[in-house]
C-alpha cells in the first residue's frame, strides 16, 4: 500500500503564514526520505490557519527541494480560473520536473464568498453547470491544442514535454462520472465532512472509466484521502486531533475561520460550547483515524480494502509542527515493517 500526503500548509505554533510555507518544504523533504509516494498542496484563501493560497508556486519550490516524490495540487480550485492558464502552469511544471507532477483539481471554492469574487475578477456569477465545460477545456489544453476564442486553434505552451497526471477530487459521487469520462484519476476525500461514503462510488468510477491517448493514466486509478494522526499512544493522538476538530466546529458550523490553537485550549473551549457543537466536535474527531502506529495502519488498511484502493493520501493537521512530522514518521515506519 502506498502512502501519500495532502498538505493544507497549516500555520503551526503561532507562526506567520509566511513561515508556514517553509514548514511545508521541510515536511516534503522528510516525506521524500520516508518513502511517501506523493506530496500534494491544497488551495485555501483568506483562511488564517492555512498558508496554501498559491499551490502552483509551492509545487515548484517543493519539487526543486526533493528528489523522488511526486508533487502536485490537491487541488487547484478550477472554478476560479481559466483552464488555459492552469494547463500552461502545469505543463511548465511538468517540463521542469518530468514524470513528477500531478494536477489535482476540485470544484470547492477553497475560501469565503468574498475571496471567490476577488479571485475571479472581474467577478460574475457562475453556476455549477459550467464546471464540466471547464474540465473539458482543461483536458484539451493539457493534451496539446484546442479551439480558442472564435473557434481558432490555440496552442498550449510549453510544447514538447510530457503531460502531468490529472486527478479529480471529490467528497461524494458528483465528480465520478466526469473523472471516468475524461480518463482522470479519482480521489475520494473522506476527510471532508463526517458522513460515510459507499464503496460503490469508486466501483462505479472504475466501471465507467474511459482512457484517453495522451494521458499517463491508462487504467482507472483511485485513491482515498483521510485525516490521520499517529502518536506513541492512542490518547496522545486523540489529544492532538482536538486542534483540527475544534477548528472545523468554528469554520463549518459558524463560518469562523481563525488560526489553529493548542489542543489544551481547544478542549477547554469545547466545554463552553452548546451541546450540539460539542457533539459535532466529537463526531468530527471520531471521523479521523487516530491512534498508535499499528492502530492507524490497521484502520487505513481496512479502509483501503473496503474501497479497493492501493494508495491513501494522508491529511494530518496539528498545532505543533514537530508532532505533525512525528506522526508522518511513525506512519511511514509501521508500513515498512
Amino acid at each position: 500500500m502506498k502512502l501519500s500526503i495532502v498538505d493544507q500548509v497549516p500555520v503551526h505554533n503561532g507562526k506567520t503564514q509566511a513561515l508556514a510555507l517553509n514548514d511545508a518544504v521541510a515536511l516534503a523533504q522528510l516525506a521524500d526520505t520516508q518513502g511517501y509516494h506523493r506530496y500534494w498542496i491544497a488551495e485555501h484563501h483568506a483562511t488564517p490557519s492555512y498558508a496554501s493560497s498559491c499551490p502552483e508556486m509551492v509545487i515548484g519550490r517543493i519539487a526543486a527541494a526533493t528528489d523522488k516524490i511526486r508533487v502536485g495540487s490537491g487541488g487547484v480550485m478550477l472554478s476560479h480560473y481559466s483552464p488555459y492558464r492552469v494547463a500552461e502552469l502545469f505543463r511548465t511544471l511538468e517540463a521542469f520536473f518530468p514524470g513528477r507532477i500531478d494536477l489535482g483539481f476540485g470544484r470547492a471554492p477553497g475560501g469565503s464568498d468574498l475571496s471567490s469574487q476577488a479571485l475571479a475578477f472581474p467577478w460574475r456569477p457562475t453556476g455549477a453547470e459550467i464546471f464540466p465545460d471547464r474540465v473539458e477545456q482543461l483536458i484539451a489544453f493539457l493534451d496539446g491544442a484546442a479551439e480558442g476564442i472564435a473557434g481558432r486553434e490555440l496552442t498550449t505552451t510549453p510544447e514538447g514535454g510530457s503531460v502531468p497526471q490529472v486527478w479529480a477530487l471529490g467528497s461524494g459521487s458528483g465528480s465520478v462520472e466526469m473523472a471516468a469520462h475524461y480518463g482522470l484519476g479519482f480521489v475520494l476525500a473522506l476527510f471532508i465532512g463526517t458522513e460515510h461514503r459507499s464503496a460503490e462510488i469508486i466501483r462505479h468510477y472504475c466501471a465507467q472509466f474511459k482512457g484517453r491517448s495522451k494521458s499517463p493514466l491508462k487504467a482507472p486509478a483511485a485513491m482515498i484521502a483521510n485525516a490521520v494522526i499517529c502518536a506513541d499512544t492512542a490518547e496522545e493522538a486523540r489529544h492532538l486531533a482536538a486542534s483540527h476538530a475544534y477548528w472545523k466546529v468554528l469554520a463549518f458550523r459558524h463560518g469562523i475561520r481563525e488560526g489553529l490553537l493548542p489542543p489544551e485550549i481547544c478542549l477547554d473551549r469545547v466545554k463552553q460550547l452548546p451541546v450540539s457543537d460539542q457533539a459535532y466536535f466529537e463526531e468530527t474527531r471520531d471521523s479521523m483515524i487516530t491512534g498508535t502506529p499499528m492502530q492507524c495502519r490497521e484502520k487505513l488498511e481496512q479502509q483501503a480494502g473496503y474501497y479497493d484502493v492501493e494508495e491513501a493520501l494522508i491529511v494530518a493537521v496539528t498545532w505543533d509542527f514537530a508532532k505533525r512530522c512525528e506522526s508522518y514518521r511513525l506512519l511511514a515506519k509501521i508500513f515498512k515493517e
